[in-house]
């Protein structure tokens, strides 16, 4: 005796839901979960410095040069212009003492 089509298609649905029942629970959402959580917390965090993006304009022939210095040192362009910024810091700082 053969079955109708929407009897078959009843039967499937049955099999798939005892799988997914009968199913283990992956270690992600039970309590291995715990444990991952547990992992990253212990993982030292690392300080490193935030960064924030600063958009100038400079005239061709001075970008040119920061371009030919930045190739010699380590960190590029971003590095130049950190100890730059710093340097005129400290001397615009230097200088409202003197006053």
């Amino acid at each position: 005796m053969s079955m109708k089509k929407t009897d078959l298609e009843k039967h499937l649905a049955k099999k798939l839901d005892g799988k997914l029942k009968s199913g283990t629970i992956p270690q992600r959402f039970g309590q291995g979960a715990k444990a991952v959580a547990a992992k990253a917390e212990a993982k030292p965090k690392e300080s490193a410095p935030k960064l924030v993006q600063l958009t100038c304009k400079l005239p061709t022939d001075l970008a040119q040069r920061l371009r030919e210095q930045a190739v010699t040192v380590e960190g590029g362009v971003n590095a130049i212009l950190a100890q730059a910024a710093r340097q005129w810091l400290e001397s615009a700082a230097g200088a409202s003492r003197k006053e």
